[in-house]
């Protein structure tokens, strides 16, 4: 590809802002997914230098431009599987019961993990978005052990079939097949377990229907996502707790109230929750990429091996984008439609959805000391006429059974890119096996756990352990994306100062709450030599110790950051145009 001239000064306008924006039939492209092929061998290498990212345990980049730009509306997709993603798990289970439970005044800690996951997440694609290379490739140029780290903690955290446990024992109620327990009186669960395997052979089988697994990831989760919202509306109409909706902006102002009984674990997994959480929201990555955002568009995308085309190659070592001004005024425009994407989508489905829910729960189950699920069949389903049921029993099971369908594709797709990555390539795998084969042993195991003979007494106990370990993931994950994107990126395309200061936030809240449960955990161990204040004041010896590894790693975090982030300045020319609206 032949390289691009900065444009004259004396361009006209509409001459410059053809080549920034894609005309609509090349942009109607993006509504699948776009790949373009290249002849990666005889690509110019990028410098190494202040102009190029730096390369770390790996290879160097390639030059390439950088596509042109599509509107919005062409690229609405990866965050519609992270909404979908999402509706089932924070914003069914874990806050519309923590309302429940307190009231609206931990509703600021969801309005923020909301908002703070906004940043984290785009944050996440802004190094697929330069270079085509996923994150965990980006960890892996740090130390090839983390993208490790973080497949074992997904696991932990993904590898229960909860979701799926608890849409089926939904579905199965609303449905009538076989019977839910109820408590104290032994009911058996079988109805709800068969269901549970239908649902995870479901998934499975539609990644068999189309060569290109993403888009039919995306399409099914667009439809599922569209109708869960309107059903949790349309019970929100019938019940019409509008005046619980008083409670809600002095409920997101009560910055700082925690639950009364310190219940850190379920705290934590709202907080994760917020949003997808832990390694989820890792995926967003490999979502961008498959879909062809930015430089994403030269890397192939992960094909099905029984009824794909031949392997689109996926490079291990990415691009990155010549230093003229068309790049940098495409880099700021590919940034503002990713962020308005994720906005749009993410944010605002989950401010509307989940917000209904729990006003429709805190109005018919105040103060309920039941589970997630047994407080919507037990105390709202009673409570609600014949349309309010059918609506609840079509939002819940559609929230949990998307939430499970992108639990699926996302801990496939992230770990199938880090077993490539980290060992596949060298042994002449091919990526598009490795994947179909995690798919097929992950939906296996769902499967396995369903027909063990062992009782789970509520399907909402799997989700706990689950979103507790996705919260204390975050950290670890916020402070190295945060090191990457500011200390291995050139100018043009770091953070901006306020994105930094939110990154160090959320670095600070993930962090704080992981210190608290991790004296929760030893404690029920019966270790109590790690007890930690909320205060800090007052913690064991081993509490401290906690405490003050925290916050030198949070000192070390935002150091380095910052000391990159004044030491890059003015060192790329022209950088400026690549500077926009919270960069």
């Amino acid at each position: 590809m032949e390289r691009e001239n900065t444009p004259p000064d004396d361009a006209e306008p509409h001459a410059e802002e053809s080549e920034l924006h894609a005309d609509e039939e090349a942009a109607a492209e993006y509504r699948g997914s776009v790949y373009i092929p290249v002849a990666y061998d005889n690509l110019e290498t990028a410098p190494e230098d202040e102009t190029a990212p730096e390369t770390g345990d790996g290879g160097r980049f390639r030059l390439l431009d950088l596509p042109k730009v599509p509107r919005v509306s062409h690229l609405v997709g990866p965050s519609a599987i992270m909404l979908g993603a999402s509706l089932g798990s924070g914003e069914t289970l874990f806050w519309p019961l923590l309302v429940a439970q307190n009231g609206w005044a931990l509703y600021w800690a969801f309005f923020v993990g909301v908002l703070t996951q906004f940043v984290v997440n785009t944050e996440v694609q802004r190094w697929t978005l330069a270079t085509g290379e996923s994150v965990f490739r980006a960890f892996g140029r740090v130390d090839s052990r983390w993208p490790w780290v973080f497949l074992l903690a997904g696991f932990v955290s993904l590898g229960w079939p909860g979701w799926a446990a608890s849409a089926a024992s939904i579905g199965a109620a609303g449905l009538g097949l076989g019977s839910y327990r109820l408590p104290g009186l032994g009911l058996s669960l079988v109805g709800w377990r068969a269901f549970g395997v239908v649902l995870m052979v479901f998934v499975w089988l539609t990644y068999q229907l189309t060569p290109l697994v993403y888009n039919v990831v995306e399409r099914l989760q667009l439809v599922l996502v569209v109708l869960a919202l309107a059903a949790a509306l349309g019970v929100f109409a019938v019940v019409a707790p509008v005046a619980e909706l008083a409670n809600v902006p002095r409920g997101a102002l009560s910055v700082g109230t925690l639950p009364p009984d310190r219940d850190v674990a379920v705290f934590l997994g709202g907080l994760a929750y917020a949003g997808a959480g832990g390694y989820l929201n890792l995926s967003q990555s490999l979502w961008v990429r498959e879909k062809g955002y930015g430089m994403g568009r030269y890397q192939g995308r992960v094909q099905n091996p029984l009824i794909g085309d031949d392997p689109e190659p996926v490079q291990r070592d990415g691009f990155f984008f010549r230093g003229t001004r068309q790049n940098f005024r495409r880099w700021r425009a590919w940034w503002r439609v990713a962020q308005l994407e994720h906005f749009l989508t993410f944010v605002v489905g989950l401010l509307v959805g989940a917000t209904a829910l729990m006003a429709v729960a805190r109005a018919l189950a105040p103060g309920t000391r039941a589970s997630a699920v047994d407080m919507w069949l037990l105390e709202v389903v009673p409570a609600l006429g014949p349309l309010g049921r059918v609506l609840l029993y079509v939002a819940l099971f559609l929230a949990l059974f998307t939430t499970e369908f992108a639990i699926v594709e996302s801990f496939v797709r992230n770990s199938a890119d880090i077993v490539y990555e980290g060992y596949g390539r060298a042994a002449g795998w091919s990526l598009s096996r490795v994947f179909w084969v995690l798919l097929t042993v992950f939906t296996g195991w769902g499967v396995f756990i369903l027909v063990l003979p062992v009782p789970i007494e509520d399907p909402f106990s799997l989700l706990v352990v689950g979103g507790a370990m996705s919260g204390m993931m975050m950290w670890p994950y916020i402070v190295l994306t945060l090191l990457v994107n500011t200390v291995r990126l050139p100018e043009p395309v770091q953070p901006g100062w306020a994105r930094l200061v939110v990154m160090w936030w959320a670095a600070a809240f993930f962090g704080y709450f992981t210190v608290l449960l991790v004296d929760q955990t030893l404690s029920t161990l019966g270790v109590d030599a790690f007890h930690t204040s909320a205060t800090v004041v007052g913690s064991a010896p081993g509490g401290y110790l906690l405490w003050v590894t925290f916050a030198l790693v949070q000192v070390y975090a935002v150091g380095r950051t910052a000391l990159a982030k004044r030491r890059a300045t003015d060192t790329v020319e022209g950088s400026e145009a690549a500077r926009g609206p919270f960069s």
